[in-house]
């Protein structure tokens, strides 16, 4: 059981990590067991809002892919997917695209942002539609049908929202220059907006432990690295899989700007809070490179 004093004392022991990120942006990939867990859900929410109390300026984007599923099921739309260069893509033909866009942006979205609320916090829902924020255009080939990817940003609505103390809720949805709906994926949008913002930290909530050197042993977690040693561990095949758009969405944000990159395990009970306030933290960190000493 935790004492007062234990509680006092985990306060002070945060607070040069609280001076440290204080005002900065930090952006949130929310996905996986972490969105689909009743416990690890609230875990989030709390950790999200406990860091705009703490002065940090958090944004929460997200996906929705099993609560799209079951929206097509219950309207009789099969799934159809096929597999892409490293990962399954999801066949998003204009029904698809509108369950998709009922069930993020009007229903996912929304719940989220309620939960943040009923925490004590200002959600505020948006989509890529909203403000211009995200420009999308078709990704590949028409086989896929409309899955996009980012071809702008638009920072001006969030950096308002941010000023004025709101956390920001994304959801994956933007329009091309004609009005036609997308869906893209959420770690691409989370890597863009981190960008854009000029963010301290993008983090992805996964449903692993983070990088590592061999995916069956735990103890092989790489806690961080750089850029260079990413892209050597890809080239291994080290990094394989789902695993590489993941990793390669965190150096392109590295890339733009971004200070810090963390792939993070979301079945860990308060992993953000973790992850950003304790020394070892949870998950895999990406740096541009090594400090020079």
């Amino acid at each position: 059981m935790i004492t007062d004093s234990d509680r006092v004392q985990i306060l002070s022991e945060a607070l040069p990590y609280m001076q440290e990120f204080s005002g900065r942006t930090i952006v949130v990939k929310y996905g996986g067991a972490a969105m689909k867990e009743e416990s690890l859900r609230q875990d989030v929410i709390r950790d999200v809002v406990t860091m705009s109390f703490m002065g940090l300026r958090p944004v929460l984007v997200h996906g929705g892919g099993p609560e799209i599923n079951t929206w097509l099921t219950k309207l009789n739309i099969k799934p159809q997917f096929i597999d892409g260069l490293r990962v399954t893509l999801r066949v998003t033909d204009a029904e698809t695209m509108e369950v998709v866009e009922m069930v993020l942006v009007g229903r996912v979205n929304k719940q989220i942002v309620e939960m943040i609320n009923l925490a004590g916090g200002s959600g505020v829902g948006l989509c890529g539609k909203d403000g211009n924020l995200i420009r999308a255009r078709p990704q590949g080939n028409n086989a896929i049908g409309f899955v996009g990817e980012v071809s702008g940003i638009n920072i001006g609505l969030l950096s308002t929202l941010l000023e004025a103390g709101h956390i920001p809720v994304v959801s994956s949805v933007a329009t091309d220059e004609t009005g036609q709906s997308y869906n893209i994926n959420a770690d691409t949008v989370a890597g863009e907006l981190a960008a854009a913002l000029g963010a301290e930290k993008l983090i992805l909530l996964t449903d692993i432990a983070g990088i590592l050197h061999n995916y069956k042993d735990p103890s092989t977690l790489y806690r961080s690295l750089t850029i260079s040693k990413a892209r050597e561990l890809i080239k291994e095949n080290v990094v394989s899989g789902g695993m590489i758009p993941k990793v390669q969405c965190c150096v392109r944000s590295l890339a733009q700007g971004v200070k810090a990159a963390h792939i993070v395990d979301g079945r860990v009970p308060h992993s953000l809070l973790l992850e950003i306030f304790t020394n070892s933290g949870v998950g895999s960190m990406i740096v541009a490179s090594e400090p020079v000493i």
